[in-house]
């Protein structure tokens, strides 16, 4: 931007310039310092240098990642021989800066398969541009992995749902913000124009009914609604979210699941619906309330998870 003195104020007696900030002319470009790139899609090199980095550094190639949610930190306490990556020291990266996410790469053993978990995601809420929200995954796919499940606290909007419910996403509403994918394709990971009407794997929704049934677990099935937050809905968004469909809400997991599906990775949707969303009881959304539910359910959600990836074909 140019800036040129505009008119002064007083105040206190000392006079203070006041800028006038005008657009770049005509023909500029804007180029983002924010890590993780600027606000268009990298060339496949800039995802590769952060692939290398973490290849000379994990112990094997992952079979399965695991994007966990708020508060669903917790499962990566169960792989066996953990190997940490933090996200600060992987080139070209994003920093995670949402409350009750560690911001790791964790590799490790479960159920004698092959996992990376990431503890920790990054949302547009926190400053990121969607371009930026594709690198997660392409890095995931660039490490070898051969299907992806992502997990996330989500607020109920079906009436029949209640804390602690499980929902299998069967699909998600994306109405605002820009697609991940917006701008030059990148042909390594995929097509300039995709399918999406099987981005969440219904083999693996399948795989995820029989085992809840196994452990006696109650799951839904349902749409995840994108809302971008960081506020919570109003109760007459969510009023309207019901009306076209949406089961559960929250800020997360679309980008991650369109990235999957342009680069054609199996999908397994997971939101835990940590509470009722706005105008449904009367009370206020808390973020505390979300972070006691998930701490609640931990447990469970872990041995839910843990069945899953033992059950996998991969």
């Amino acid at each position: 931007k140019h800036s040129i003195p505009a008119r002064e104020s007083q105040r206190g007696g000392e006079v203070f310039p006041r800028p006038l900030t005008f657009p770049p002319p005509c023909g500029m470009m804007r180029v983002s310092s924010k890590k993780g790139g600027n606000f268009m899609n990298e060339p496949f090199a800039f995802y590769q240098q952060s692939a290398d980095y973490v290849r000379a550094r994990m112990p094997f190639e992952p079979q399965i990642a695991v994007i966990l949610g708020s508060s669903l930190g917790p499962f990566a306490g169960q792989l066996q021989d953990p190997v940490e990556i933090d996200y600060s020291e992987i080139p070209n990266f994003l920093t995670s800066t949402a409350p009750g996410h560690a911001g790791k790469l964790i590799f490790g053993t479960l159920a004698g398969k092959r996992l990376v978990c990431l503890s920790g995601r990054f949302h547009s809420y926190e400053g990121y541009d969607f371009e930026q929200l594709t690198q997660p995954v392409r890095l995931l796919k660039l490490l070898g992995v051969r299907a992806l499940i992502v997990t996330n606290a989500a607020g109920g909007v079906n009436e029949r749902y209640r804390p602690g419910d499980f929902m299998l996403i069967a699909d998600h509403i994306k109405l605002n913000g820009a697609s991940p994918l917006r701008g030059r394709n990148v042909d390594e990971f995929g097509p300039r124009f995709f399918d999406v009407t099987r981005m969440y794997t219904p083999e693996l929704r399948a795989l995820a009914k029989t085992c809840a049934g196994e452990l006696g677990i109650r799951v839904q099935e349902g749409v995840y609604f994108f809302m971008p937050g960081p506020q919570f809905e109003t109760p007459a968004e969510i009023r309207a979210i019901r009306a076209l469909g949406g089961d559960a809400v929250g800020m997360s997991t679309v980008t991650e699941a369109l990235t999957a599906a342009h680069c054609g990775l199996p999908l397994l949707g997971i939101s835990v619906i940590t509470n009722l969303a706005a105008g449904m009881t009367g009370a206020a959304v808390t973020g505390e309330e979300v972070n006691e539910t998930g701490a609640a359910v931990a447990g469970r959600f872990s041995r839910y998870l843990t069945k899953i990836v033992e059950e996998m074909d991969v």
